[in-house]
């Protein structure tokens, strides 16, 4: 098991080229099964879910070429309709797979998926908008079985606006006879993503973005080459390195509309942002303030960066409000954080942070992706060396994370 060691106490300072993004690469790239032909996708980042993506793909008989950032999909000889166990046991997206097979194959079967136990994630809103459909699922002993003659066009309305959910459900209507509409929709810029693809290959979607997403069934895909958005969570996280160490970096290869709410609550701490098109300049005060936090279903404030924000507060001046809405269980990493002198009270899904003039370096570990993140940004502005160990997690979603904090004048290595 590998564990990043940090010498803590330097500042954040110099540029980082922000990756494509994990959230909008792994539905795309369960979506190329749809043409049954070559998918040339560009800015896709080389991290621990992609490669599982592509093992999958190559498990039912995709043939995938890498190059640096550049991948070669071809889905001409898919021949196997099941994902594998092991595979979806380790990540929770592989789900997204099964909207493609069954909108290609009209049957697919899988287990129930892995991933960060950050609460409980049911795919109960998937299975749903599959039936709508017209798809009929059954369920034994943990695995489930998807198969129909045919996928028609229909409403779905879903409960809560699940990422997943919506993207399963476009998945798996876009080779269906006639039109669906999907309401309550996820409104993340990741699903204009897979949007925006898809119609590049011929698909007929609109209202990505909005609530409702309307989805009209061609017969046919083509191929297509595509290059991946950029990722708003390392962006969040890059910029919270600079404002947990009193630092100033830029970042390049960003989209600030995506990050609205962050560039908000960074303000409102006293960092002064200057934003360009795709380039935003942020510059810490010695002293953040307090502010407080509701995570919400985009546009609100995404949950994704909820542990991340509750790091950079542990040092700010005054006392900070958390509460999170989306998952239930998204504290776990509070422990590691109080191991480092952070004084932190959590009851039920709101967290109280009062701020500390210093962290401390200590051994500690990372509980999930993004509490493994928010380690590696206590660990920075902490007095002393910290050594974080199940860096796993963070591998899962940071690309050359090592190597991008080395170059903003961190003292970081990897240890295996």
């Amino acid at each position: 098991m590998a564990k990043y060691i940090i010498k803590g106490g330097s500042k954040a300072q110099g540029e980082v080229t922000i990756s494509g993004s994990k959230n909008a690469a792994l539905p795309i790239i369960a979506a190329t099964i749809l043409n049954g032909g070559k998918t040339t996708l560009y800015n896709v980042p080389k991290i621990h879910d992609t490669e599982m993506m592509f093992e999958i793909l190559k498990k039912i008989g995709g043939k995938v070429t890498k190059k640096e950032n550049k991948v070669i999909i071809e889905t001409s000889k898919i021949n196997k309709y099941e994902i594998p166990d092991d595979l979806m046991r380790q990540m929770r997206s592989s789900v997204i797979f099964v909207g493609s097979i069954v909108g290609k194959y009209k049957k697919a079967k899988f287990s129930y998926p892995g991933g960060c136990d950050i609460g409980t994630r049911p795919i109960d809103l998937h299975l749903k908008a599959f039936e709508k459909l017209g798809i009929n699922i059954s369920k034994n002993y943990g695995n489930i079985s998807c198969s129909c003659d045919r996928i028609i066009g229909e409403n779905i309305d879903l409960e809560f606006p699940s990422v997943g959910a919506t993207e399963n459900a476009i998945l798996a209507s876009c080779l269906a006879e006639g039109k669906t509409t999907i309401t309550n929709a996820a409104r993340e810029p990741e699903i204009i993503d897979l949007q925006s693809f898809l119609n590049k290959m011929g698909a007929k979607i609109k209202g990505a973005g909005s609530n409702i997403i309307e989805i009209e069934g061609v017969k046919h895909l083509k191929d297509v080459s595509y290059n991946i958005m950029p990722d708003r969570i390392e962006a969040g996280t890059f910029l919270c390195m600079a404002a947990m160490t009193s630092g100033n970096i830029k970042l390049k290869k960003v989209n600030p509309s995506h990050i609205t709410p962050i560039i908000d609550k960074l303000e409102e701490a006293g960092c002064k942002m200057t934003i360009d098109k795709n380039e935003i300049d942020i510059i810490a005060p010695k002293k953040l303030k307090a502010v407080d936090i509701k995570t919400m279903p985009y546009p609100g404030f995404p949950t994704d960066m909820q542990s991340i924000f509750a790091t950079i507060l542990c040092t700010a001046k005054g006392t900070s409000i958390i509460v999170e809405n989306i998952f239930e269980n998204r504290y776990k990493y509070v422990q590691e954080l109080i191991r480092m002198g952070a004084k932190i009270k959590i009851e039920s899904r709101t967290a109280v942070i009062k701020g500390v003039k210093k962290l401390y370096g200590a051994n500690v570990k990372a509980t999930d992706l993004r509490g493994g993140a928010s380690m590696v940004l206590a660990a920075i502005a902490a007095k002393g060396t910290t050594t974080i160990e199940n860096i796993e997690y963070i591998l899962r979603g940071y690309e050359k994370f090592d190597k991008k904090i080395r170059d903003l004048g961190i003292d970081i290595k990897i240890e295996e």
